[in-house]
C-alpha cells in the first residue's frame, strides 16, 4: 500500500524523514510475548469472545509484537463462531486497523500477516485482501481512521520532540491538545487512541510512566480525568518487559471510556506466562483482590500527578494535604540555582576569574555538600546582570569585557544568545546577588534519600541544586522536616523514580510537601527540631517530625518508623 498522507503536501517531506529514520529515532521498542498476552487479557481481547464483532486498533504495529497475537486470537475466535462458514474478508475486514510509518517494517510485517493467515488455511487472495484492509502505511497522528474502536493496544513510540521536524511538530500541536511543554511523541498517541474509543472501549498500552507524574503529562491526565477511567495500572519498572534491555520506566495502563473511581494496581510482576495470566484474572476479578493487587480510589484527580504508591501512603498524604498548608503557603520559597548554558565559560576557580570583584559570586555546587555540610571548593560564577535589572554595560567593566570576549565563540553559540544577539553574554537564568547572602537549605536533584544541607548565606547555588529560603520558618527546623520520612514520602509519591530507586528532589515535588505554620509549632517542639537538625540525627528528626504532624502508630509504621 502507499503511505497515507492525504492533503498535507507541505509536511510530506517531514513525515518521510521520520518514516525513514532508524530504530532509535523512531522510538521502536519491542515487547515480549508474555507481556503482550497479559495486556490482551486485561482489555478482554480473548478468544472465548466473538472478536469478529469488535474493532481493534494498533497505532504503531512495528514487527507485529501486538498485532500478530491479536490476529491469532481473532482467527481462533472466528473458528469457534457459528458464522465462520461465511466470507472471511467480509466478516473480518473491519475487525482490525493497524498503522505503521516505517516502510520496510510495514512490508515485513504485512508478509508475516499474510503468511500467518495462509497457515491457518485461508486462501492467498483472502489473506492478502485482509492484510490490505487491516494495515495502514502512514503516520498514526495524521491518517484518517474509521469510526470508534472497542480495543486499542500497543506500545507507542518514544520519540523526543527535538527529533521531530519542526513543521511536523507544528502540525501535531495543531491537532492534539495534550502536546505540552516537552511532551514526547507517545503523549499524542495516547490522546488519539483514547479519543478513538467507543463508550466502554478499553485502551491497553505499555509505555513510559513519566507522563503520569511530570509536568508535561498534565493535559493528558486532565483528559483521562474528564472522560475516562484508569482501570488498571501495573508498574513494570525493573522487569524484563521488552525483548532488549532498554533504559525505560515502563508501566501498563488500561484506560476505559467510562466513569469510575477505583483503580486496580500491581507492581513489578514476574514476567512468566502463568504468573501473568493469574495476575490478569486477579486484576479483572469481581470478588475483591489478593495480595498482589490493591484497589485505590481517587488516583486520577484532574491534571494532578497520579499517586500510585501503597494505599496506606496514599491515605497519609491525603490526610496531610487536607490538614496542612503547602511549604510555600507556610512562608518558604523553593527555587533552583543558576543555569548558565556554558559552565566552562561562566564558572571557574573564584580567585582566577579575572573580572571586577562585583562581577563574580562564590558558587555552591553538589560537590561542595557531599558530606552533609558545606565544604566550599572555591568555585565562582560570573554575574553579567546589573543590580537594577538588565545586563551590565561592558564599557564600564573592562576586565569583564576582556574575559567574555576571550570566550565569545562559546558563549555566543548558545541558543539563548542566538535568540537575542545583543544580549549574547547573559546567563540562561538571571542572577540575584542577594540570594548568595541569604541563609538557605541546599538539596541535590537526584538522591536515594533526602540530602538537605544548611548554607549560612555566603554562596550562590548552581543549577543542579534546589534551595529553600524562608522568612517565617527557622531553617534548621525546616531542615529536620526535610530530612525526615515525611519529605521522602511526598517526593516518592509525586516524583518519577530513577533507576536504582533514586528519587528526583525537584522543585515541583518539594513544593508539594505540607508543613504547619511556624507560629503554630509549640516552642518546645521548635527547639527539638532545631536541635535534631544541628546534630544531624535523622532518627531524632523523625521523632520530632512525627510529633509535629500528630502521626498515629500506623502512620509512623507507614514511614518506616517503629510505631512508638
Amino acid at each position: 500500500m502507499q503511505p497515507s498522507f492525504p492533503g498535507l503536501c507541505p509536511i510530506v517531506a517531514a513525515v518521510s524523514e521520520l518514516a525513514n529514520a532508524g530504530i532509535e529515532e523512531r522510538g521502536a521498542i519491542f515487547t515480549r510475548r508474555e507481556v503482550v498476552d497479559f495486556i490482551l487479557d486485561l482489555v478482554g481481547y480473548t478468544a472465548d469472545r466473538p472478536l469478529h464483532r469488535l474493532h481493534l486498533l494498533e497505532p504503531s504495529f512495528g514487527d507485529g509484537d501486538f498485532l500478530l497475537p491479536a490476529i491469532e486470537r481473532l482467527i481462533e475466535a472466528w473458528g469457534r463462531s457459528a458464522e465462520s462458514s461465511g466470507d472471511d474478508v467480509l466478516a473480518l475486514g473491519d475487525s482490525i486497523r493497524a498503522v505503521e510509518l516505517h516502510g520496510a517494517t510495514f512490508e515485513k510485517t504485512r508478509s508475516k500477516v499474510v503468511e500467518f493467515l495462509e497457515g491457518k488455511g485461508m486462501e492467498k487472495a483472502s489473506a492478502r485482501a485482509l492484510a490490505d484492509r487491516w494495515l495502514i502505511h502512514g503516520d498514526f497522528l495524521l491518517v484518517p481512521l474509521d469510526a470508534g474502536f472497542d480495543v486499542v493496544i500497543g506500545n507507542p513510540p518514544y520519540v523526543r520532540q527535538e527529533l521531530i521536524p519542526d513543521v511536523l511538530l507544528a502540525e501535531y500541536r495543531a491537532r492534539y491538545s495534550t502536546i505540552y511543554d516537552r511532551a514526547d511523541l507517545y503523549i499524542p498517541f495516547i490522546e488519539r487512541s483514547l479519543r478513538s474509543l467507543v463508550p466502554g472501549g478499553q485502551l491497553g498500552f505499555i509505555c513510559a510512566d513519566r507522563w503520569m507524574k511530570n509536568r508535561y503529562g498534565g493535559p493528558l491526565r486532565q483528559l483521562v480525568s474528564d472522560d475516562f477511567h484508569l482501570k488498571v495500572f501495573v508498574d513494570m519498572v525493573n522487569t524484563p518487559a521488552f525483548r532488549t534491555d532498554v533504559i525505560a520506566y515502563p508501566a501498563i495502563t488500561v484506560i476505559s471510556r467510562e466513569r469510575a473511581a477505583t483503580t486496580r494496581i500491581a507492581h513489578q510482576p514476574a514476567i512468566e506466562k502463568q504468573a501473568l495470566s493469574a495476575l490478569a484474572r486477579e486484576l479483572l476479578g469481581v470478588h475483591g483482590t489478593g495480595e498482589a493487587v490493591r484497589d485505590l480510589a481517587g488516583v486520577v484527580a484532574g491534571a494532578e500527578p497520579w499517586i500510585l504508591g501503597a494505599a496506606d501512603q496514599f491515605g497519609l498524604v491525603r490526610r496531610l494535604e487536607n490538614c496542612f498548608p503547602t511549604i510555600e503557603e507556610a512562608g518558604c520559597k523553593v527555587g533552583i540555582g543558576v543555569a548558565t548554558g556554558a559552565d566552562q565559560a561562566f564558572i571557574g576557580p573564584f580567585d582566577e576569574l579575572d573580572v571586577e570583584p562585583d562581577r563574580k559570586l562564590p558558587l555552591a555546587m553538589t560537590g561542595d555538600i557531599l558530606d552533609g555540610v558545606v565544604k566550599w571548593r572555591g568555585f565562582g560564577v560570573i554575574n553579567p546582570f546589573a543590580d537594577e535589572g538588565g545586563l551590565v554595560d561592558l564599557e564600564r567593566y573592562p576586565r569583564l569585557r576582556r574575559y567574555l570576549d576571550a570566550r565569545r565563540e562559546q558563549i555566543a553559540g548558545r541558543h539563548v544568545a542566538q535568540k537575542t544577539p545583543a544580549h549574547w553574554y547573559r546567563t540562561i537564568d538571571r542572577i540575584y546577588p542577594a540570594l548568595a547572602q541569604t541563609p538557605k537549605l541546599l538539596i541535590p536533584d537526584i538522591k536515594g534519600e533526602a540530602h538537605v544541607v544548611y548554607e549560612g548565606g555566603h554562596l550562590y547555588p548552581h543549577h543542579n541544586l534546589y534551595y529553600l529560603t524562608s522568612g517565617t520558618w527557622d531553617l534548621k527546623a525546616l531542615q529536620a522536616v526535610l530530612l525526615s520520612g515525611i519529605a521522602r514520602l511526598f517526593v516518592s509519591i509525586y516524583s518519577t523514580k530513577m533507576r536504582g530507586g533514586y528519587l528526583r528532589f525537584q522543585a515541583q515535588y518539594l513544593r508539594r510537601i505540607r508543613v504547619p505554620y511556624w507560629a503554630d509549632v509549640p516552642s518546645t517542639l521548635q527547639r527539638d527540631l532545631i536541635d535534631a537538625a544541628e546534630r544531624g540525627d535523622v532518627a531524632a528528626c523523625n521523632r520530632s517530625v512525627f510529633s509535629l504532624y500528630g502521626l498515629t502508630k500506623d502512620e509512623k509504621a507507614t514511614l518506616g518508623g517503629n510505631g512508638e
